[in-house]
């Protein structure tokens, strides 16, 4: 049976969702093909456990640190399996309301099997062959496995598998210092594991700022978590007559012994099974080939997310998927790639960027790059909570025009949309601090360090003696 549409879309993750969702409402005819669960990594093994995972984590923490507020402090008594099995019903709860039934109840045609193309025009999933005016592809990525010898021979977890633990590990080993890596081992060392995290690098979330870096590693070793900067897993092994898994990790000199390895080193595109060559579209194991309008080398496919190898963050891979679907289905193009992509790290305080760091922005503007560092430890909402640990850093230029901004703070990835805005829109710096912000707000420390930003150009140099000067004539 053949069924022809105006989009075809391959993938059911977020790309393919807000893709299928824009092209509905449109009026277009649209079918979504999806070979696993719709949802795509953020429901099931990213952006929902992960983060439903660190709320049970944090609700512990509290429990064992209520002393820091007058309370009587209580040790957790950590059920995984229980812990677990809160994760999977938030899942639940959110996988119902983007079921193939609702799908379908919305205009979007869902074809469950794997996809293939047979011609640049056509593609078979199952018993179904699909033919399209335009298709656009949104396939995500999957975990990277690095090439450690002996890992074939172990037993270990990515951010896909380690969902399926029910018993608390005693110590969990971690490979990779960035956000899956972090958020993870945070976690599980607040429900009661040992945690050792191995960076490959000399810190930790090494795409942002050192200083971001620095707030993090501390707060870390307050916790407890081990952390071996610039050290990788050279070898592993499990040593089969140990009680406790007794899995073995040389690394850099050390011998570590665990009984749970968590590999959390990166994600590759997925590519394969398409049979991409039949349909003439260009890619390599980095991923599908796109231009700035996310059209790929036939004029009538796109691709957008992490299945082109760029930024790979839920929110990018939506917006991107809207953007292709606009493409494809409208007349004219719209950029499809953008230079202020921002992304949070939920870990606790959480990092949030957008924009170019100070590193970045001194290369492409020397010395007309300023910074202003806002600490949170002058913030009353952070004082009143506890949670001084972390910043705002604001880098522009002299006439303060916005370059980025990073925030380091417990409601970071909250804080940072007002610096997405201005950044979009051309917003100045000092000009955010004319629009009141509500007092006692975590986001308050923006139009605070807005404002000393504002000061500090209004009375330095000649402007400065101008005021002063007004000042001492009004007295």
């Amino acid at each position: 049976m053949t069924e022809d549409y105006d989009l075809v879309i391959i993938g059911a993750g977020s790309g393919g969702l807000s893709a299928a969702a824009f092209a509905a409402q449109m009026g277009a005819r649209v079918a979504l093909v999806e070979k696993s669960r719709v949802g795509g990594d953020c429901t099931w093994s990213g952006c929902v456990p992960s983060k439903t995972l660190l709320k049970a984590a944090k609700v512990a923490h509290e429990m064992r640190t209520a002393d820091r507020y007058g309370l009587p402090t209580a040790e957790p008594q950590v059920d995984l399996r229980a812990v677990m099995a809160h994760v999977r019903d938030v899942i639940g709860e959110i996988a119902e309301e983007e079921s193939p039934e609702m799908l379908r109840a919305n205009g979007i045609e869902v074809v469950l099997d794997e996809a293939r193309f047979v011609d640049p025009h056509t593609l078979v999933a199952g018993d179904t062959s699909l033919s399209a005016r335009r298709f656009l592809i949104t396939t995500g990525a999957q975990s990277l496995l690095p090439p450690i010898p002996g890992l074939a021979d172990v037993d270990c977890l990515t951010y896909e598998t380690v969902w399926d633990l029910e018993t608390l590990p005693q110590h969990l080993v971690i490979v990779g210092g960035g956000p899956v890596g972090c958020e993870i081992a945070q976690a599980f060392r607040r429900l009661g594991a040992e945690v050792t995290l191995l960076a490959s690098q000399d810190r930790l979330l090494p795409r942002d700022d050192p200083q971001a870096s620095r707030v993090l590693a501390s707060v870390f070793e307050e916790e407890g978590i081990r952390v071996l900067f610039e050290t990788r897993a050279e070898l592993v092994w499990k040593d089969e007559a140990a009680a406790a898994g007794g899995i073995h990790v040389g690394a850099g000199g050390n011998s570590l012994v665990g009984d749970a390895l968590l590999l959390a080193t990166g994600r590759r595109p997925t590519v394969d099974g398409l049979d991409l060559d039949k349909a003439g579209v260009a890619y390599s194991a980095d991923g599908i080939q796109v231009d700035d309008t996310l059209r790929t080398s036939q004029r009538h496919i796109y691709a957008a997310g992490d299945c082109t190898g760029g930024l790979q963050f839920t929110h990018y891979a939506g917006w991107q998927a809207v953007m292709a679907a606009r493409n494809a289905l409208l007349p004219g193009a719209s950029k499809g790639v953008s230079d202020h992509v921002p992304w949070t790290t939920f870990t606790d305080p959480e990092v949030a960027h957008v924009g170019l760091t100070e590193m970045q922005a001194r290369e492409g503007f020397g010395e007309a790059v300023m910074t202003c560092d806002w600490p949170m430890a002058r913030v009353d909402r952070a004082r009143t909570e506890g949670d001084t640990a972390g910043f705002i850093k604001l880098v522009h230029k002299k006439d303060g025009t916005l370059l980025g901004a990073t925030i380091v703070a417990p409601r970071a990835g909250e804080m940072i949309h007002e610096w997405i805005v201005a950044l979009h829109e051309g917003i100045k710096v000092g000009d955010l601090s004319n629009a009141i912000h509500v007092y006692p707000t975590y986001s308050i420390a923006g139009q605070q360090a807005a404002a000393a930003i504002r000061i500090g150009r209004l009375l330095s140099g000649a402007s400065g003696r101008v005021v002063r000067g007004l000042v001492h004539l009004m007295r």
